[in-house]
């Protein structure tokens, strides 16, 4: 199932935004969910992920510090909080879902890829 990712847009460097991912229901306590970038001309990589049910996060080397992945339950949604933001950082952001039977931050096991949202800091 693909999931959807909103509340990307346009920011100035040092700049914050939140996206948001809506994650089914079913998801609560069995999956990871991972959010990924990808860059005109260059690979999609992980960013961030979540095991959903022990709230376990995880970051990629190039953006800790300055990502913070979290889960709202009532709302269903896995949302990731850039700060900081690099015009290095602008990508279109995808999240996806998974099993948790291997580690969140395991990226190439992700698939499953929804339109994205996309993300431009000048």
């Amino acid at each position: 199932v693909q999931l959807v990712e909103s509340g990307g847009g346009s920011v100035q460097a040092g700049g914050s935004l939140r996206l948001s991912c809506a994650a089914p229901r079913y998801t609560l306590n069995t999956a990871c969910i991972g959010w990924f970038r990808q860059a005109p001309g260059k690979e999609r990589e992980g960013v961030a992920a979540i095991w959903r049910g022990v709230s376990i996060t995880y970051y990629a080397d190039s953006v800790k510090g300055r990502v913070v992945i979290s889960q709202d339950s009532a709302k269903n949604t896995v949302d990731l909080h850039l700060n900081a933001l690099k015009p290095e950082d602008t990508a279109m952001y995808y999240c996806t879902a998974r099993s948790a039977s291997r580690r969140c931050d395991t990226w190439s096991t992700y698939a499953n890829w929804g339109q994205g949202t996309q993300v431009t800091v000048s």
